[in-house]
């Protein structure tokens, strides 16, 4: 029976390539800069415009929609009038103003919801109660909820506790635990906690950084502050390596087994996000990723030392040539 060769090199060549793209991204977002509005003339709104959006990361024309029950606009100059806006409407900020006698907030932003219904807010209560109306910015304040972050988290670790109890039990296939012969699954892991990693470091380190990403969100590493251009990056990687982890994973199992490793995945890429969420802000989580980063090595190290060519009757790996323990056939 011919035998099937497998090429060891074809790993290491796709790990090379995607290192490489995500370097080339990283090198290149260490280019942003911040518009200053000397590069070419312009009026005086939109030199204030530009200053606005690097002091408060938002600026005229930004569209925002009420996420709380209720919002009053002040209807200023007239005291004590106001015009009231509800969950779900959308406003666009309009003006800026700086009240010096207001100790509660003297930033004071005009909001237009319609063209009778405009009125005047507290920065404060602006950022409080409103959420930008990009999908990508809404997303992030869902997901940043604290009872939504929490109820996932102990769903995360409640799953990953059933799932390596039953791969003890030689039930179920895990990643690490009960793994197949492949590095995807674990490398999806690793590049989910860097992820979380990255993240926590710019709440902590560069949260302007984040909050300006917040209201001015794009899905390109490019042009962006580069710890997000990091997280970016990272994501995309992810979304590479989801893809590859579930075609190897269809390919070697049946569609039930599948189905659940791809579950017991999920868990354990949850799990490593928020274990390196909350590892990190006590800068443990950095001696943890090293420790993930080794035993991930060890791991890419083991798989390319092992099953070099598949069986040329039932396409199973062997590690020599000979007869397979699978089927019997004799691969010359």
């Amino acid at each position: 029976m011919p035998m099937k060769k497998l090429s060891r090199l074809s790993l290491t060549a796709l790990s090379v390539l995607a290192v490489t793209a995500v370097l080339c991204l990283l090198c290149t977002s260490c280019t942003h800069s911040t518009p200053t509005g000397k590069e070419s003339p312009m009026g005086k709104r939109t030199r204030d415009s530009l200053s606005y959006l690097e002091l408060r990361h938002y600026t005229w024309g930004t569209n925002f929609i009420l996420q709380a029950d209720s919002a009053d606009l002040a209807l200023l100059p007239v005291k004590a009038s106001y015009f009231r806006l509800y969950k779900g409407d959308r406003v666009v900020v309009a003006e800026f103003a700086i009240h010096p006698g207001d100790e509660t907030d003297s930033v004071w932003v005009k909001l237009a919801h319609s063209q009778e219904g405009q009125g005047w807010l507290r920065e404060a209560e602006l950022k409080r109660a409103f959420v930008p109306a990009d999908s990508i910015s809404q997303a992030i304040h869902l997901f940043s909820r604290a009872h939504v972050f929490y109820a996932i988290a102990l769903l995360a670790l409640f799953m990953v506790a059933w799932f390596v109890r039953a791969s003890r039990r030689k039930r179920l296939l895990l990643v690490y635990f009960n793994d197949i012969n492949s590095v995807y699954p674990l490398l999806l892991c690793l590049l989910t906690a860097f992820c979380a990693m990255t993240y926590e470091s710019i709440q902590m380190f560069a949260p302007a950084a984040w909050e300006h990403y917040y209201y001015n969100p794009t899905l390109s590493p490019l042009k962006v502050p580069f710890p997000v251009s990091l997280f970016l990056a990272g994501l995309w990687a992810m979304l590479i390596v989801l893809l590859a982890a579930c075609d190897v994973v269809f390919r070697r199992l049946t569609f039930f087994s599948a189905a659940s490793y791809l579950l017991g995945l999920a868990a354990c890429c949850c799990f490593c996000y928020f274990f390196f969420i909350f590892a990190t802000q006590f800068y443990v989580g950095y001696l943890c990723f090293a420790l993930f980063v080794w035993i991930f090595i060890r791991r890419l190290h083991a798989s390319l030392q092992s099953a070099h060519y598949r069986c040329g009757y039932c396409n199973a790996p062997l590690v020599r040539k000979g007869t397979c323990p699978h089927c019997g056939s004799v691969n010359e």
